[in-house]
């Protein structure tokens, strides 16, 4: 995916899945610089290689991507990858997911990832090389109730990337969009802990979340053959169940709800 003494950045790279990400890829050579805005958990991924370097950094700003991208080629050179996990998943029925909280959630997953794409692009653009790997989710395609607010935010950002890998395919910049299932990480205990729906909660307890490990394994696969769009584990059986069948889709996930 990249080569010894290349920088790589990944954000949410303290924890889930940008955390595997991050480990692999200082294990191959790579200097690897993470974003997070958890510094205990930032610190102690540091720790774990001299080729991890962890910056403080806040994606929901755009002034904090800005001056924290640059920070990290001042200090390690160009970026040749952009790993972009970082994202946030609550869960709360419309009817009741305040305005603000909405607000955040499309500052932090959306707007997140048009600043962090669009701080590395430009210097890429220019030497005509560099690849990003947008997390997406098959939930922004195969939806569920009380996650309407996240599932937007992913169709944002599955829309976005996928545009983006279109409108500069000729540039020598690779853009590939993962849209994973429902992993066991961190960020399933953040819907867990708030409204979750009863498909969530059923798949915890049954074991059916799936394995971050070997979802990066596929994601690894997927970038190696080249793929546009990766739909690692079981997102490519749903994507396929939502769009052929929408209504017994629809009267699934809702059985859950009863």
């Amino acid at each position: 995916m990249i080569a010894a003494g290349k920088v790589a950045l990944v954000t949410g790279g303290a924890s889930g899945m940008g955390q595997i990400f991050a480990r692999r890829l200082a294990a191959s050579g790579a200097k690897v610089a993470i974003f997070d805005v958890n510094r205990d958990a930032l610190n102690a991924t540091a720790a774990e290689s001299p080729d991890i370097i962890g910056f403080h950094c806040d994606i929901a700003s755009l002034a904090d991507v800005t001056e924290t991208v640059a920070e990290v080629e001042a200090s390690l050179g160009p970026v040749d990858l952009l790993v972009h996990a970082a994202a946030l998943m609550p869960a709360h029925a419309l009817s009741e997911h305040s305005h603000e909280g909405m607000e955040t959630l499309f500052r932090i997953n959306y707007f997140g990832t048009t600043y962090m794409v669009r701080a590395v692009l430009a210097g890429m653009q220019q030497r005509g090389a560099g690849r990003i790997i947008v997390f997406g989710s098959i939930a922004g395609i195969a939806l569920v109730p009380k996650m309407g607010a996240y599932c937007a935010t992913k169709a944002a950002v599955n829309a976005y990337t996928e545009v983006l890998q279109n409108e500069i395919r000729d540039s020598g910049v690779r853009v590939h969009l993962v849209c994973p299932p429902a992993v066991n990480t961190p960020l399933v205990d953040q819907t867990l802990n708030t409204d979750t729906p009863g498909s969530m909660k059923e798949a915890r307890e049954k074991g059916r979340l799936a394995d971050p490990a070997k979802i990066i394994d596929a994601i690894d696969k997927g970038v190696a053959k080249d793929r546009d769009i990766i739909y690692p584990g079981e997102a490519r059986l749903l994507y396929l169940w939502r769009a052929l069948a929408p209504r017994l889709w629809w009267k699934t996930v809702m059985n859950f709800e009863k």
